[in-house]
């Protein structure tokens, strides 16, 4: 590949980290719920193309402050409001995670968990109702896989929930996410469990699917987890590299590949991977596919700053690859 000039590097444009940059529904979903027009937010999530991952929408709705309180207000009127009870248990969740914050837990004080725990039990009342009342909608289950996590409930209650999502969502990259998470050392699983249930995703899912992504954010957890020397130990073993090969293949970088919703992070934890072991020329392509966007992971475990972060590798793929 032709080398990039410096001056070139110099002139590309900062890191984009809005939602909304590469869905501009988000900002209509923003500026709708500040107007509180409920009507017009359940007739789009309503009218979502079959399969569509409506962890999207409630995940926008969710960071809209007060919203909380407007979802009871609905629920008064209309308490079987499947949408309205996962926006509220989503929002609990919302608050419930600020409060304990994301540092590792011995960090985190025992009145922060126990703001986090009363939050996330409010969120499973919600979230029970909506998915009694609707077994098929996918964003509960999905909130459901987080309190699970939250409240320690353990790997077998959240699998059995995983499965009830996958039953009409078989694909549901956010919650092979959530699960994912559930599976790793730091929630009570095992690398071998974390791997294992990323490669299931992967070659379960459709060439072009998003599901690789699992393998990557996978290896990236297992790396996070490293120190120093173990962290260059653990990106030179030869079958990381060519799992994520795979991976990338048969997901984002596959021709059958369409950007969907949460694209941009699978993109990203492919970029960063392939920047951190080498592969300039793929991680190249990545950042070719991404532009200027991105999201906070996995660019916030890559130091200080995520921006910054961003920058240093997209640099060296284009300037290298």
């Amino acid at each position: 590949m032709q080398h990039t000039s410096a001056s070139f590097l110099s002139r590309l444009a900062r890191p984009d980290f809005d939602i909304a940059s590469a869905f501009p529904e988000a900002s209509w979903l923003r500026q709708t719920a500040a107007a509180r027009d409920w009507a017009s937010i359940r007739s789009y999530v309503d009218g979502l193309p079959q399969g569509t991952n409506r962890s999207f929408a409630v995940g926008i709705l969710q960071d809209v402050r007060g919203v909380e309180d407007w979802m009871r207000e609905v629920l008064a009127a209309a308490p079987e409001d499947v949408l309205a009870l996962t926006v509220l248990g989503a929002r609990e969740v919302r608050i419930g995670w600020k409060i304990r914050t994301d540092a590792p837990a011995e960090n985190v004080s025992r009145k922060q968990f126990a703001g986090l725990h009363t939050h996330l039990r409010q969120a499973e009342q919600a979230l029970i109702r909506a998915t009694a009342i609707d077994p098929a909608f996918d964003a509960a289950w999905a909130e459901r896989l987080t309190t699970a996590m939250g409240l320690q409930l353990g790997q077998a209650e959240a699998r059995r929930r995983y499965d009830r999502l996958t039953a009409h969502h078989p694909h549901h990259i956010t919650g092979q996410g959530r699960l994912l998470q559930q599976l790793c050392p730091k929630w009570g699983g095992s690398w071998e469990a974390a791997h294992g249930f990323a490669r299931e995703c992967m070659t379960g899912a459709p060439e072009g699917a998003l599901s690789g992504g699992m393998v990557a954010e996978a290896h990236m957890e297992h790396w996070i987890s490293l120190n120093g020397r173990e962290r260059v130990e653990y990106l030179r073993q030869p079958h990381v590299h060519a799992e994520l090969v795979e991976a990338a293949e048969r997901s984002t970088l596959s021709p059958h590949f369409r950007p969907v919703y949460a694209w941009v992070t699978v993109q990203g934890y492919f970029a960063a991977l392939f920047s951190l072991v080498g592969d300039h020329a793929r991680a190249a392509a990545c950042f070719h596919s991404l532009g200027n966007l991105a999201s906070e992971y996995p660019w916030a475990e890559l130091g200080v700053n995520a921006t910054d972060a961003y920058i240093k590798h997209r640099n060296s793929a284009l300037a290298k690859g």
